[in-house]
């Protein structure tokens, strides 16, 4: 789902840095005041992982790359917020170092990927995982879910943005500055690529890891202030 430059024009990519800095303001004040100093290197372990796991990109055809992502699994355990961080600093790393991903994208693939998938996938999980025992299936199944649903989210919105480019930039001389392909070609190749393979990888990632959370220390699964709220924890389980 990484974009690369030159495939969205300033409309597009303009508009989402104007989106993306106030959500970035918000997110970094929202650390300061709720994420615990000790909490600060699962913070750092989830940057890492999602940096990994995003580095294996597959092409798709008519659109950028599918990969997994690991936003979702972030946001389960230390809430949106702080998924949104960590995944925009892979991000980051990944455009100015590694090429991987547009420098004038980083905010639309912040977007995409950062922001809306680990939004939609914090809240699904928790829906699905409402009132359960912290041991319950409920939890590893509702992350499956959830991951693969905010995955393939991100990935239609990704489709869409590149599908309006030629709507926006029209072709001039028969040449497109942009990207060329239209809403039929984008959205269903990123959108069938994510459905058929990387949802499910995505998904197969996050409720695994769940579930060993479950057996080996089920406390990281309440670190987010709603989880500890709302989560039955049995007895013998530390938080």
């Amino acid at each position: 789902m990484h974009i690369p430059d030159g495939y969205l024009g300033p409309i597009t990519w303009g508009a989402l840095w104007l989106v993306m800095i106030p959500i970035w303001i918000i997110a970094s004040r929202k650390l300061k005041k709720d994420l615990k100093t000790k909490n600060v290197p699962l913070l750092a372990m989830g940057a890492a992982f999602s940096f990994v796991i995003m580095m294996f990109n597959v092409p798709v055809l008519g659109g950028s790359t599918g990969h997994a992502v690991g936003g979702t699994l972030i946001a389960i355990v230390l809430g949106p917020w702080a998924a949104l961080v960590a995944v925009s600093v892979a991000l980051i790393i990944q455009a100015l170092f590694f090429g991987d991903g547009g420098i004038t994208a980083i905010a639309a693939n912040s977007f995409n990927i950062g922001f809306v998938l680990p939004f939609i996938g914090y809240y699904i999980y928790r829906l699905i995982s409402a009132n359960a025992d912290i041991t319950s299936t409920r939890h590893w199944i509702g992350a499956g879910i959830a991951s693969y649903i905010a995955i393939n989210v991100a990935a239609i919105l990704t489709g869409i943005e590149f599908g309006i480019q030629p709507i926006l930039y029209p072709a001039v001389d028969g040449k497109f500055q942009y990207f060329m392909y239209p809403l039929s070609v984008s959205v269903p190749a990123m959108a069938f690529e994510h459905l058929l393979v990387f949802g499910f990888v995505e998904a197969i990632v996050t409720l695994m890891v769940v579930r060993y959370l479950q057996q080996t220390d089920a406390s990281l699964l309440r670190l987010t202030e709603r989880t500890i709220s709302q989560d039955k924890i049995p007895a013998g389980v530390s938080v």
